[in-house]
């Protein structure tokens, strides 16, 4: 059974920064994305990565996190990690990680607010 668990939200300044995780269970993976939703949202892309045993693939990121959001991945602990820097109060929403367009994680609530 696929599980995906999110963890590392919370509330920060704008101008700060954030780490989020994604620690995943139940199958073999060569790909991980990251998507948010904002209240009144529909959900969006974030960023994603691929990987070929331990060694990092491809990343991808929107536009608007470019620069100030970087994927990276721990093969031993088969989870992937969402830095977040220079955080903006547009940037506040839940954070989902998704496998396979098809399995996702319960969500971890990020806040940008002075």
């Amino acid at each position: 059974q696929v599980r995906l668990v999110e963890s590392g939200g919370g509330l920060v300044q704008p101008g700060g920064s954030l780490t989020l995780s994604c620690a995943a269970s139940g199958s073999e993976f060569s790909t991980m994305a990251w998507y948010r939703q904002a209240p009144g949202k529909q959900r969006e892309f974030v960023a994603d990565i691929t990987w070929d045993g331990g060694r990092v693939g491809r990343r991808n990121y929107i536009g608007s996190v470019q620069g100030r959001f970087s994927l990276s991945r721990d093969n031993a602990k088969n989870t992937v990690y969402l830095q977040m820097n220079q955080l903006k109060p547009e940037d506040s929403g839940v954070y989902f990680c998704n496998v396979w367009g098809m399995y996702w994680g319960q969500g971890t609530q990020v806040t940008v607010s002075s």
